[in-house]
């Protein structure tokens, strides 16, 4: 199997396998779909982070607005009091003024702490350096996990207007938002190695050659924005410990200079009182056993 580190720019983002008989076209749409399932996975950890501290989601005309404005425009959220958490709740209010304040209780937002945690470290970038592997099959089991949590904690649902809901119901809305720059259209994406394109319409192995014990860095982004930024030929790590290398041996050199200056101290010349044991007959005499 070829191993691909998919990277997004200079970020690693996971670690992809297929064979060199592979359609450029599959593994495109296939590492696409894991490329966006980490992120809508990342985006419903933060939503949900949010859920345990804050309860649910208010409705868009009651967001941002202050208690005062809520009561001068006779606004009621009727879906807080239907979508209570399991266990009652606590009020820990939104100074952002996007959820109702009704968190769950310690038991309740553990539970949901713990699966955020657990998700992520299904989808970690981490597993690259530990060289596993992230396919659509983990992709869907993190966000069922995520999705049994919330069951769990709000078994009568959560309201439409939840962001959280609309990510699992794929209705999510990200126009406008920082989100929607990250995200690839599965049919625009495009993958690059070694400053070229891997076309859709050719395979794997036409690209990486014929072995399929190969591992490659490849970078995914949108069709259409050029060449990304190559690889450096020494990595971040290898080239530290170069310096760091050259650093040592120069500092050395600096010293074996500084010792070879007062050398010249040792050398017959520089006796001062050579010549009198020449004169004497001295100067081979040589001192222990024959």
């Amino acid at each position: 199997m070829v191993k691909i580190h998919i990277k997004r720019g200079d970020d690693s983002q996971f670690m992809y396998e297929s064979t060199i008989d592979t359609d450029m076209g599959d593994i495109l749409k296939d590492c696409a779909t894991i490329y966006n399932g980490r992120l809508k996975v990342e985006r419903i950890c933060g939503e949900m982070e949010e859920l345990a501290k804050h309860g649910v989601s208010l409705p868009p005309n009651m967001q941002g607005l202050t208690d005062e404005q809520v009561e001068e425009l006779k606004l009621k959220d009727e879906w807080g009091e239907k979508c209570q958490p399991s266990g009652g709740f606590k009020f820990h209010k939104d100074k952002i003024g996007c959820r109702n304040g009704q968190a769950p209780t310690e038991k309740m937002a553990e539970v949901l702490t713990k699966t955020i945690k657990e998700a992520k470290d299904m989808i970690s970038k981490k597993k690259v350096t530990a060289d596993e592997m992230v396919t659509q099959k983990t992709v869907q089991e993190a966000l069922d996990i995520l999705r049994g949590a919330v069951t769990i904690v709000y078994p009568m649902g959560l309201p439409p207007h939840e962001p959280i809901k609309q990510e699992f119901d794929n209705t999510e809305d990200l126009a406008g938002k920082q989100a929607s720059l990250e995200v690839i259209d599965i049919d625009m994406a495009s993958l690059w190695w070694a400053g070229k394109e891997l076309l859709p319409n050719k395979k794997l192995g036409d690209f990486v050659g014929k072995n399929e014990k190969t591992k490659i860095v490849a970078k995914i982004q949108k069709r259409g924005q050029g060449a990304p930024a190559r690889e450096p030929v020494v990595s971040q790590e290898d080239q530290k410990n170069m310096m760091a290398y050259y650093y040592k041996k120069q500092e050395e050199f600096k010293k074996l200079e500084k010792e070879s200056e007062d050398a010249y101290l040792d050398s017959a010349w520089a006796d001062s009182n050579q010549l009198k044991r020449q004169f004497q007959g001295l100067s081979d005499v040589k001192w222990g056993p024959r």
